[in-house]
């Protein structure tokens, strides 16, 4: 006699395979388990940070993206900026689960750093650019244009055609703004 359950239309299913389908069959339930650092505590770190709140000039332009799924931090969060011109804040957790995000900031009017006012801009708003994605052992490259100007470093807002939303990528040189993936 064979331990197996036979099924509509002579499907059997073995009692061994059925440890491993288990797990599949509540997904949520295994996600439920890890633990998760929460958006708000990123936007706590921010504003911490750049001595802003969420909105307010200098501070982040918006909220964490409340959808996020980044591994618990075992230590404090590593804030810094990221361009010279405090158009961008860095805010990464160091240990062996690490992880990195980047947060736009809004610009304080009257205030500016010595490389943000020694650098001219690389690209001006309506600017013909090349969009590079890339990651490891990979780049895609497609012509955008600028719906921002910035200077090298900045974080603006790049479309692929007239009719696209606008991607948030990172100016590397004139004429080419990159997103990083991975």
């Amino acid at each position: 006699m064979t331990a197996s359950m036979t099924w509509h239309d002579g499907w059997r299913l073995s009692p061994l395979v059925l440890p491993i389908l288990l797990p599949l069959c509540d997904p949520p339930a295994a996600a439920q388990t890890r633990a998760l650092t929460s958006p708000a505590a990123i936007d706590a770190a921010v504003a911490e940070f750049t001595k802003a709140p969420i909105g307010a000039p200098g501070g982040a332009r918006m909220a964490a993206d409340p959808r996020l799924a980044l591994a618990a931090c075992d230590g404090p969060l590593a804030v810094r900026w990221h361009t010279p011109a405090h158009s961008a804040v860095q805010v990464e957790c160091p240990g062996p689960t690490s992880w990195r995000i980047f947060i736009a900031t809004l610009p304080q009017p009257g205030v500016s750093t010595a490389g943000a006012a020694a650098a001219p801009s690389a690209v001006k708003r309506g600017d013909a650019v090349t969009l590079v994605v890339r990651g490891r052992g990979f780049s895609v490259q497609k012509p955008g244009e600028a719906m921002e100007a910035g200077r090298v470093g900045d974080w603006i807002h790049v479309r692929t055609s007239a009719k696209s939303e606008g991607l948030r990528a990172r100016i590397e040189r004139p004429g080419m703004v990159v997103i990083p993936a991975g």
